[in-house]
């Protein structure tokens, strides 16, 4: 039996933009009750990559930076690491302590890390680094969510299924990604199974599809497995009259990742599978609206070709589906 694929670190990246409030609020409520959301967040994902560039330890794992503001006045800059690959790193706390000091020299102001700790290992909790001699000591101790514990503790596994916070499915589509690497059958059923609870929860038509997204894309079957649980959406949709991952939705998914990495592969280069991947992106919104209202102009086409951004395009892909109007779409891509 062939091993179900499991792609976490890009759709953690994803879905932590979208729903990064959320984030810290489900995860650690005393800083969340600290922040003053009302001024909004600025990630500064570019700024990180320059302070980070020449570290010797390698980055393996999605990295965020985001800047807040505290209720008291003070600004302070939050820096979120996600482990979503689910293995050992001897390394892992050096690489906190490194990050927390340069971040902390760049800005000199508060850097808050935090790990979420994505692993099948139960033992493994890396919480601190540091160093000392002859009276001299240097240490950085940072908070982690080890998701495992959700899985093994059943009030934990509870809390999950009573929250309405995004990450309550987030957390579970994690957690049963690990658990079914080794049976694509157990994969279908769970996938199906919280399809089902993604739609109960109630959630906003725009958060089910960013949610099963993450989902879709976590929980990747093979083909053969992947057309039965398409089948399974549509008629599912069809009971519940809530058609909301609409057959544009599903096109656009399946066809961009697929494309992209074939794309990539033909260049046999890391570059070459990024480049494919944004073509591919760039190609989804271009297919969303063409299919929506049939003509698009050759200039909005020009827009789209032009962006390099692939969070960008993910929000454009979600604008494409859901606009009224290619004259709406346009006004809203030149805003952004």
């Amino acid at each position: 039996m062939s091993k179900a694929s499991t792609d976490l670190d890009s759709p953690w990246k994803d879905i932590l933009e979208l729903y990064f409030e959320a984030f810290v609020q489900f995860f650690f409520p005393l800083l969340h009750k600290r922040i003053d959301w009302s001024r909004g967040h600025q990630f500064m994902d570019k700024e990180l990559q320059k302070v980070l560039k020449d570290a010797k330890t390698k980055q393996r794992f999605t990295d965020k930076l985001a800047k807040v503001w505290l209720k008291n006045g003070k600004t302070t800059v939050v820096y979120i690491h996600v482990e979503v690959q689910g293995q050992y790193d001897e390394d892992f706390a050096k690489r906190m302590f490194i990050y927390n000091y340069r971040l902390f020299d760049r800005y000199d102001t508060s850097v808050i890390s935090l790990a979420i700790l994505g692993d099948d290992d139960s033992t493994w909790r890396p919480q601190s680094y540091g160093y000392g001699l002859a009276g001299f000591k240097m240490s950085c101790r940072f908070p982690i969510v080890k998701l495992l514990d959700y899985q093994k503790k059943q009030l934990k596994w509870k809390s999950l299924e009573k929250s309405t916070n995004p990450f309550s499915i987030i957390v579970r589509v994690h957690l049963k990604a690990l658990e079914t690497r080794h049976s694509n059958q157990q994969r279908l059923y769970w996938k199906k199974e919280l399809l089902k609870t993604l739609y109960e929860a109630n959630y906003s038509m725009q958060e089910i599809l960013d949610l099963f997204r993450f989902m879709d894309w976590v929980l990747a079957l093979p083909e053969k497995l992947e057309q039965q649980f398409s089948d399974f959406v549509t008629q599912y949709e069809e009971e519940e009259e809530m058609p909301y991952i609409t057959h544009i939705e599903r096109f656009g998914i399946d066809k961009g990742r697929k494309e992209g990495r074939e794309e990539g592969q033909k260049e046999g280069q890391k570059e070459g599978i990024q480049r494919g991947v944004l073509q591919q992106s760039q190609k989804s919104v271009i297919d969303a609206l063409k299919i929506r209202f049939k003509r698009i102009p050759q200039s909005l086409v020009k827009m789209i070709q032009a962006i390099e951004d692939t969070h960008l395009l993910s929000q454009l892909f979600r604008e494409a589906v859901l606009t009224d109007s290619v004259k709406t779409f346009k006004q809203k891509l030149e805003q952004s």
